[in-house]
Formats: structure tokens, C-alpha cells, sequence
């Protein structure tokens, strides 16, 4: 059955066979499927095409996966599932910190595809209703969109970051366990600790703190983990 979040998807592999043996089983679960061959050909059907899902492969001719990536988030806010033969840690850290919702390493069975897009669709349907959660004068948060308006600027936020933001904001002035927050983010990374979170909070709080160094918004509860709260009034 499709999600309700998830209905079209777009599908991005040089491997020909593999790419015409996955838009068919993802087609007969009832998805729509654009196939792409090159991060080229991906971005000058994305616009027509408008998908929910990109399922993208990393180690392509001309425009590798990560410069494809960067374009298509530039196009439309869109998940990423990440399907790449890359194995090393560190590349998977930077392609779930900066663009991916989920990353699956070839050779992978159909099914564990299957499964990570129904969990993004159900990471999609977590993230917080509000059409926009302001929580101060000088800051607003728009999650659907992967984006903060700080002092009337609009900042770009990544994956991982809308990620956390949503835990904290579903628990909003309540402190979040780190661990939970390092499970919620880096599920898919071997040997994840919480120096991960601790690195992604300092990047926020550059992003959406006027002043990162006394913050107001994305605050540290000791030997817990983190809070997120309104402006004092």
C-alpha cells in the first residue's frame, strides 16, 4: 500500500538495469516512478514532475550524488533516501547531516527499501502541524519547508537539523534525552554518539540563535540533553 505521504518518487541511478528493475516493483506497490539516469537528467525533470520521494545513488558519471543532492534541494523541499555501494561512516554522516533522510547501501534487498520509505513517510507525518512555530520576535520556525526566518532572514535548514528541531518541538520546553535525540537522528550510522548531537546544536544555534554563545531558544539541560523553548515574555 502507499503512503499517504509518499505517492511519487523519483528514481536516479546510471546502473539501467537496476534502475528499470526498481521503477518496476516500485510501480506494482502502486508508486509513481520518474527514472533518471544522471543527476542532469533528474533536475530537468523534477519541476514537471514535482515528487514527494528522490531515491538517489551517489557514484554517477558527470554530476555525482552529492552535487545532484544540492541541486534538487535548491528546486523543492524533498526526502532523500540515499542508495549508494559508499559503506564508510564518515560519508554517510555528511550525506544524513547535510541531505538525506535515510541512506541504504547496495546490494540491498527490495524490502528494506520498501521499509526506510514508509519510516521517512512516517518521519514526514511526526514533523510539527503548525504551518509555522514562532517562537520569539526574531524567530520562527517552518519546518514543512526546512526553514527558519531569523530577524526577517530566512535560513536553510538540513535534514538532521529539522529532524531535531521536530523531536524538540514535540516536547516543547522539555528537556530531550541526547540519547534519544542521537537515535532519532543517526539511526543508520555505526558507532553514532552523542558528540554528534552535540556538534549539530552548536551549527543551529549559529543558525537560529541571535546570540549562539547565550542562547534562548535551544537551550542545554546538564547531564539530560536539550530544551526547546519560547522567548521570556
Amino acid at each position: 500500500m502507499v503512503s499517504d505521504q509518499i505517492r511519487r518518487v523519483l528514481l536516479i541511478d546510471d546502473d539501467v538495469r537496476l534502475l528499470a528493475q526498481l521503477t518496476d516493483r516500485l510501480e506494482r506497490d502502486g508508486f509513481e516512478v520518474q527514472p533518471a539516469r544522471s543527476g542532469a537528467e533528474a533536475i530537468s525533470r523534477f519541476t514537471a514532475f514535482l515528487p514527494d520521494i528522490v531515491i538517489l545513488d551517489l557514484m554517477m558519471p558527470g554530476m555525482d550524488g552529492e552535487e545532484t543532492a544540492e541541486r534538487l534541494l535548491r528546486l523543492g523541499d524533498v526526502p532523500i533516501i540515499v542508495l549508494s555501494a559508499i559503506t564508510a561512516g564518515e560519508s554517510k554522516v555528511r550525506f544524513i547531516e547535510r541531505y538525506a533522510e535515510d541512506y541504504v547501501t547496495k546490494p540491498f534487498d527490495y524490502a528494506e527499501l520498501r521499509a526506510r520509505i514508509k519510516r521517512v513517510s512516517h518521519r514526514l507525518g511526526e514533523r510539527v502541524r503548525e504551518r509555522e512555530l514562532r517562537l520569539g520576535p526574531e524567530l520562527t520556525l517552518v519546518l514543512q519547508r526546512r526553514e527558519a526566518w531569523v530577524s526577517g532572514r530566512r535560513v536553510s535548514l538540513s535534514p538532521i537539523e529539522v529532524r531535531l528541531l521536530g523531536a524538540l518541538s514535540r516536547d516543547m520546553g522539555r528537556a530531550v534525552r541526547t540519547e534519544q535525540l542521537v537515535a532519532r537522528g543517526w539511526s543508520e550510522v555505526d558507532a553514532a554518539d552523542e558528540s554528534f548531537v552535540w556538534v549539530s546544536v552548536r551549527r543551529l544555534r549559529q543558525k537560529i540563535e541571535p546570540d549562539p554563545d547565550h542562547p534562548r531558544y535551544l537551550l542545554t539541560e546538564r547531564g539530560v540533553g536539550y530544551r526547546l523553548v519560547p522567548a521570556a515574555t
